[in-house]
């Protein structure tokens, strides 16, 4: 079996959302997902840059080809974070494609699975309020809860509350930091204690502000405190998290193994957060949960991708003894998002009851419905062309 050609289409879907198809000349094709991070353009146009140096491959030799595509002169220049996304892209379409060989699911391909059924949480953004308002996030906690899920996540960084003195320093006052913390007891106290609740700061703050947010929230007893200031600075990540009761978490815009390494060695983090079709792909996430694993901290993968590229990341969440939480970001886009894939059991969506159970057919286990990806394919790009 050999790769005769690679191609793409491009989605709405949180932005542009990029699908990746891989032929092989048995007639077998395997589909994967990068993450949109980056933007289709520079990913569509990276994949077809990579393009040449899969014609030929096995494409069930996933590591090979992985490592062939790392090993190009591309991740050493000045686009490394693009090639990593449209790596993670390709090497869930070649994971895809060797199961499907295989006649067996991704998760055996990966060693067998610890659990059948993947716990999520509900990222519920802002609840679509204004400055000091909550009442749309305990209507979505509400429902959320009501639709099966035992975890949620709010975002609380507001970066229009009107108490803000000055558009690019984040440095928090008083007026935001109480908002912050009403939105937050409102949450808990609609809740109740036994549903878990993160809160997302989206690496906005410093450290005087993080410790600040974070002394603050300790009473309600956060499942964590996700980025309060960028994981690229270990050092700074380390004090707040040593001044505070408060779990953090952290690593949604880290890639490879080498990008996870000092998190995890200088103790920065509670919880990791990788996101698997950006931070190198299944086989990757795999190794990172399990540098992870020798930490003693759990894994929990950020994610805002299509079914497609949710699914795939379930085969790796299940692949791994420390799985906590996965992410599912698609509250705001449902009808949407579940419209691109075909759901193994018939039914309308591959959530249910806050869970995702993993399937048994071979490969990622969900194929996409080409009607939903031509009705939302994104201008320009084609549709696997």
């Amino acid at each position: 079996m050999r790769i005769v050609n690679v191609t793409t289409a491009v989605v709405a879907y949180h932005g542009e959302a990029t699908l990746v198809r891989i032929d092989t000349d048995e007639g077998l094709s395997g589909f994967g997902e990068a993450n949109p991070d980056a933007g289709a353009a520079g990913v569509v146009g990276m994949i077809k840059f990579l393009t040449p140096l899969l014609i030929g491959e096995d494409p069930r030799n996933v590591e090979r080809c992985w490592e062939k595509l790392r090993r190009s002169k591309v991740f050493a220049g000045p686009q490394g974070g693009v090639f990593v996304i449209a790596l993670s892209g390709i090497e869930l379409a070649l994971w895809d494609l060797a199961g499907k060989a295989a006649g067996q699911p991704v998760y055996r391909m990966l060693g067998g699975k610890f659990r059948d059924r993947i716990r999520l949480y509900a990222d519920c953004g802002d609840g679509d309020d204004p400055a000091g308002s909550v009442s749309g996030c305990v209507d979505r906690a509400h429902r959320m809860v009501a639709e099966g899920f035992t975890a949620i996540k709010f975002d609380i960084d507001d970066l229009h509350h009107p108490g803000k003195f000055d558009d690019f320093n984040h440095t928090i006052n008083a007026a935001e930091l109480r908002s912050m913390v009403q939105r937050v007891a409102a949450v808990r106290e609609a809740i109740g204690p036994d549903v878990d609740l993160a809160i997302d700061l989206h690496a906005r703050y410093d450290v005087p502000s993080a410790c600040r947010i974070s002394w603050e929230l300790e009473p309600f007893d956060l499942m964590w405190l996700e980025e309060p200031l960028p994981a690229e600075n270990v050092d700074a990540l380390v004090r707040v998290r040593e001044q505070t009761r408060t779990p953090i978490c952290a690593g949604e815009n880290l890639y490879l193994r080498w990008g996870f390494r000092e998190l995890l060695e200088r103790g920065a983090v509670d919880v990791i957060e990788p996101d698997v079709p950006k931070c190198g792909g299944l086989a990757e996430a795999k190794k990172i949960a399990n540098l992870a694993e020798l930490h003693y901290i759990p894994f929990a993968p950020h994610l805002v991708s299509t079914p497609l590229g949710t699914m795939a990341t379930s085969h790796q969440c299940g692949a791994i003894p420390n799985f906590f939480v996965q992410e599912w970001h698609a509250l705001e886009e449902r009808e949407v998002w579940d419209s691109y894939v075909r759901a193994p059991d018939g039914s309308g969506s591959i959530v249910k009851d806050g869970y995702i159970t993993l399937p048994d057919t071979p490969g990622i286990g969900v194929e996409l419905d080409m009607d939903g990806v031509r009705k939302h394919a994104v201008a320009g790009y084609g549709v696997f062309e």
